[in-house]
């Protein structure tokens, strides 16, 4: 075997290991940066030798291991040949309207729906052999049970997580996640519906396979799907698809990147002819059909630089380097930091002291990266102590074998650096200017251990000044935002407490029931969890969550100290405007005007309605946009004589 032959086998080898750990759930091996790179000196070595390997990735779709029933897919699900240059799409597009969409980063599933039903719900696998996760479907987002299309149906969407729900899920669990896509995959290996529920988990179509309707067209095919209530992939059309047009639209889905206007992880854009038949012409080229799509992946900017020092940052559980270096430029904005994820990430990139030439980037136009060495210099040092309290750090192997460095306090305040992150956005306490780089530099000074301390920086506020970065003004800004956060709503302020499952809405669903004191003593004193079980959109898990947060002496406290620092007001309950005044409405099924149904509903008791959870006597309306369904709710609307409206409907008649 000569040089390049061992190096090609090398190169299969370290991408199968690296798409198996990124489909899995499991810590990534490289960035996509370092995946494509290798993929394509792997296929320029493939087109040298005049041959591949049975197992090369340039061949196979890399699968997920996820257990369970083994089905075949009844429609190869293959992988798009995929560019970073727009010259490509205008010669690929061979001025036919295409459509381009995002390329979400999560797991892709099928769902297969006959009678109205879903029928099955499968993983993609290896692109022809899935694992079928129908059970797990009610614990997703935006996968109805029934549908008002009775024929065949094969849908294929992405399971993904929002950065937000990451975050707060890394908050309220403790868990480590590298990322969403981590958090996602691994959720579908679990067995528990609730714990999967936890998630948050959303499947969001990206095509529709197969329908017994001739639909000839992409663009009508999405706007079928999005007529029987799914939320499809966000998506645009372009008529003339010249090198302008094209470069135009990419720069204004870049620019929603940049700017994080979508909520999903993506990993480039997706394009596709809008002529269905043409698309289905295509020949088979390795594991992709040559028109069933393209894949755009942006070009990542690289710059190289120097390291000055790693910092251990302690946040949520773990001891997390960073690498600070030498600022450079990136996509428009001057990097300096860049997080290096684990010990692993750094043994596997061969990170060592100051003076280190190393690489960077930032992943996806979002997330600056180091992407290799490019001169090592001197050790890298793991510390045995948490660089906040003191206590000793030691290193934790995961069954993965992904070792992370951690504080063994578990009253460490940097563990808490993501609840004092909610506590004072603008969501919770309001408290501008203190941002959470702001926090742990706070926290390291060793000034915050609760979130009463917050209150209590003006004692530091010469010192805060004499901070690098900062002075007498921040000092002074920071002084005066705390000042004016004193005085907060109670329902902000529940949310900024971090109690597990209380967000916004559930907050003021509370507070609409019981004021803030009553809450809190009905939870101290109470033997029942699920006593808050009987407010409309509660239920047990949160009730549950609730009360153990309050009987937990420790957190109580907490509460207690905060209280003598702030001033609570209620929630000023008027609704701004009276169109459904004294009208009670309940929604069931997938909406496709509003966001979601927290929306809908926000926007009836916004108009002086009110939303419970079952239909009535007392029910006005119930809004389903499935209205001929045979669901238990539509029978009980139908005895009462009550009125099923779809969300069209409603909008007709109540909207402004």
């Amino acid at each position: 075997m000569n040089e390049k032959e061992q190096l090609m086998k090398e190169y299969v080898s370290r991408l199968n290991e690296a798409s198996d750990a990124y489909y899995n759930g499991r810590t990534e091996l490289m960035t996509d940066y370092e995946w494509d790179a290798m993929f394509d000196a792997l296929k320029q070595l493939e087109e040298e030798l005049g041959y591949t390997l049975e197992d090369s990735p340039t061949q196979n779709v890399s699968a997920d291991a996820i257990t369970g029933v083994k089905e075949e897919h009844e429609f190869a699900a293959l992988s798009l040949a995929k560019t970073k240059k727009p010259e490509d799409i205008e010669k690929w597009a061979e001025g036919r309207e295409i459509w381009l969409s995002w390329k979400l980063d999560g797991l892709t599933l099928v769902a297969t729906y006959d009678g109205g039903l879903l029928k099955k719900l499968v993983t993609r696998g290896d692109g022809h052999i899935g694992t079928n996760i129908t059970h797990l479907a009610p614990a997703l987002s935006g996968i109805p049970e029934k549908i008002s299309e009775k024929g065949h149906l094969v849908i294929r969407g992405e399971a993904v997580i929002s950065y937000e729900d990451f975050e707060r899920f890394r908050i309220e669990s403790g868990e480590d996640y590298a990322n969403p896509r981590n958090l996602a995959s691994g959720s579908l290996t679990l067995k528990d519906i609730g714990e999967v529920r936890k998630r948050n988990i959303q499947w969001i179509p990206f095509t529709l396979v197969y329908s017994e309707k001739e639909i000839l067209s992409w663009g009508e095919r999405m706007a079928f799907l999005e007529g029987l209530g799914f939320r499809t992939v966000e998506h645009e059309k372009i008529a003339d698809p010249t090198l302008g047009n094209i470069n135009a639209c990419i720069g204004r889905w870049t620019e929603k990147v940049t700017s994080m206007e979508n909520p999903y992880p993506v990993d480039g854009l997706v394009i596709a002819y809008d002529d269905t038949a043409y698309a289905a012409t295509g020949s088979v080229t390795g594991h992709h059909a040559t028109r069933a799509g393209y894949a755009f992946k942006w070009q990542d900017e690289a710059a190289e630089t120097v390291l000055d020092h790693i910092e251990w940052s302690c946040a949520a559980s773990t001891i997390t380097p960073v690498a600070v270096f030498e600022p450079v430029e990136l996509e428009g904005t001057v990097v300096k930091r860049a997080s290096l994820c684990n010990i692993s990430e750094c043994e596997r990139l061969g990170i060592g002291g100051a003076g280190t030439g190393i690489a960077v980037i930032k992943a996806n136009k979002i997330i600056p990266k180091v992407i290799r060495v490019v001169s090592k210099q001197g050790e890298l040092h793991i510390p045995d102590t948490c660089p906040v309290c003191g206590q000793p750090a030691k290193i934790n192997v995961s069954p993965s074998g992904t070792k992370t460095l951690r504080c063994v306090n578990d009253d460490c305040a940097a563990k808490k650096l993501k609840k004092y992150t909610r506590f004072v956005s603008k969501q919770g306490m309001d408290i501008d200017g203190i941002s959470e780089n702001t926090l742990a530099r706070f926290i390291a000074c060793g000034w915050i251990h609760s979130y009463a301390d917050i209150f209590r920086l003006a004692e530091h506020k010469e010192e805060i000044a004499q901070l690098d970065g900062f002075g007498e003004k921040s000092a002074s800004n920071i002084d005066s935002s705390i000042t004016r956060s004193r005085t907060v709503q109670d329902r902000k302020l529940l949310f900024a407490l971090n109690i597990p499952l209380i967000g916004q809405d559930v907050a003021k669903r509370l507070l609409g029931a019981y004021e803030l004191d009553e809450l809190v003593r009905i939870a101290a004193e109470t033997e029942d969890p699920a006593v808050f079980a009987v407010i409309d959109g509660i239920g047990p898990e949160k009730s549950a969550a609730f009360v153990t947060w309050f009987k937990d002496e420790d957190n109580r406290t907490a509460y207690e100290d905060l209280m003598g620092q702030v001033t609570v007001e209620k929630t000023p309950q008027e609704p701004a405007g009276t169109g459904m005044q004294g009208m009670t409405f309940v929604v069931t099924g997938d909406v496709h005007h509003f966001k979601n149904r927290n929306e809908l509903k926000a926007y009836i008791e916004a108009q002086g309605g009110k939303v419970t959870g079952s239909v009535s006597k007392s029910t006005n309306f119930l809004i389903n946009n499935d209205a001929q369904s045979s669901s238990s709710k539509n029978k009980k609307a139908a005895q009462l004589n009550i009125p099923v409206i779809t969300e069209d409907e409603f909008l007709e008649r109540f909207g402004s």
